[in-house]
């Protein structure tokens, strides 16, 4: 099947980078795969951290990606549309995310729709922003009521997305699971020495610290776990916010000698540091639709608590990979962490990560993806 792929890749950051050039690597085994990228995503005014570029190693790079289309460029759009009209792929391949992307996407598939036969697949990483309005609903409508085809990451987005534009060619496939930052084994001495660590026992809140990723809700958690078990919480990502609200809330629960916080992007040379370090990995999110964090955590056989909010309560099984909680809940958080160290089978744990991480593979989502292929004339 001959296939366009149209996303971010390296050197730009993210969770979306790294899940496309993913997508692009395991498509390409079996298909004819071209991928267009971006070498300008965002103005420098319109993103949040100190730049959307990656210096760091990445096993990500791959020398058949052409990167060519400018966000701020229409020319470039406009270029990329024509490339993909000759190549006459049978699918072309958009991710969704955040409605900045709408009026290049709408353009280029306004010329696909034109002159050629091509079937437009989005994968929707996002049918809504987590922050919600009136314009980016409307937007985001605009948008995906141009596809043909949709993957989605949970039941919950299935469910929004065929509320929104009424389509119905709609298949959820999980979040695949990141095993590609697992570049060696580290003995975890040796991680916990590295990040100048000595306690036992290791909580990680990893990645972009935003509002909706709930790390207030454990922080708050965190003199209640430490009434029972002695550990140490590191919070490792750019903060994306004022940082000052999570000093002063660490300043008055009187954790400072606790608490670790490593405030920058993290290098992908560097990642498995943090996770062969901790025992369980944090997400406490207030709200989300799914969670690259999650399958990062499993890549690296890390059980998690995650708020039962959007698709994590259908990736995580509770207390069997990890533990599920209610969002906005630091009581919930503190009992789930202390049940981890005090009653938790970690071996068993780590056992059923794996088993379950089988279900989570990249070539399950190629599969699906293939799928839609064979419904090019419906």
């Amino acid at each position: 099947m001959k296939i366009d792929l149209v996303g971010p890749s390296y050197p730009f950051r993210g969770g979306i980078s790294h899940y496309s050039t993913l997508l692009f690597k395991n498509l390409k085994r079996k298909n004819k795969v071209k991928f267009y990228s971006f070498k300008r995503q965002y103005p420098r005014f319109l993103y949040p951290g100190k730049t959307d570029k990656d210096s760091s190693f990445s096993p990500l790079i791959d020398a058949e990606i052409e990167s060519c289309l400018d966000s701020m460029i229409p020319f470039t759009w406009f270029n990329v549309a024509r490339k993909i009209v000759r190549d006459k792929p049978d699918i072309t391949i958009f991710p969704w995310w955040v409605a900045f992307w709408a009026p290049q996407f709408l353009t280029i598939i306004w010329i696909l729709k034109l002159f050629s036969k091509t079937k437009i697949l989005f994968i929707c990483h996002n049918i809504l922003e987590h922050e919600k309005n009136r314009r980016n609903h409307a937007i985001s409508k605009c948008v995906l009521s141009r596809g043909d085809y949709f993957i989605v990451h949970s039941e919950e987005e299935k469910a929004r997305l065929i509320e929104i534009t009424g389509k119905t060619h709609v298949k959820v496939n999980f979040h695949p699971t990141y095993e590609t930052f697992k570049t060696r084994v580290i003995p975890r001495d040796e991680a916990k020495e590295t990040l100048q660590i000595r306690e036992e026992n290791i909580m990680l809140f990893f990645g972009f610290v935003r509002e909706y990723k709930g790390l207030t809700y454990l922080i708050q958690a965190m003199p209640e776990i430490l009434n029972h078990i002695d550990t140490r919480l590191v919070i490792a990502g750019e903060f994306w916010e004022d940082k000052s609200q999570y000093l002063k809330l660490i300043q008055n629960l009187d954790l400072g000698t606790k608490v670790t916080i490593i405030d920058r992007y993290i290098p992908n040379e560097e990642i498995p540091h943090f996770f062969y370090a901790s025992d369980i990995v944090i997400l406490p999110y207030s709200s989300v639709t799914g969670s690259g964090l999650v399958q990062l955590a499993f890549g690296f056989e890390k059980p998690v608590v995650v708020s039962k909010v959007g698709a994590l309560s259908e990736v995580v099984c509770d207390r069997k990979t990890g533990f599920l909680v209610s969002p906005r809940s630091p009581g919930e958080i503190a009992k789930a962490v202390v049940e981890f160290f005090r009653e938790s089978d970690r071996d068993e744990m780590v056992e059923r990560i794996k088993e379950e991480n089988k279900k989570f593979s990249w070539d399950h989502l190629v599969r699906t993806i293939e799928s839609f292929g064979k419904q090019k004339g419906r």
